[in-house]
């Protein structure tokens, strides 16, 4: 099954706040679904919101600046 991806950089760069389109597309997954978010900056209060709600996370920036994060449920 592929990862499901949700990329925020266009909200980010024309001044929209993306956190509730975030949590929408978070919600709809289903439950201990790893998935994927692209954004223009490491997204750390984000990164630590979901840490408590039990998920791990890698960081990688692109050579663009972009950074993909990869949430997947602890075990």
């Amino acid at each position: 099954m592929d990862m499901k991806r949700l990329d925020v950089r266009t909200d980010l760069q024309e001044g929209r706040e993306p956190f509730e389109t975030i949590m929408a597309f978070q919600a709809g997954l289903e439950p201990g679904e790893a998935w994927e978010l692209l954004a223009t900056f490491r997204p750390d209060p984000l990164i630590n919101l979901m840490g408590g709600r039990g998920y791990a996370s890698d960081a990688v920036e692109w050579p663009d600046g972009s950074w993909l994060v990869t949430f997947r449920p602890q075990d």
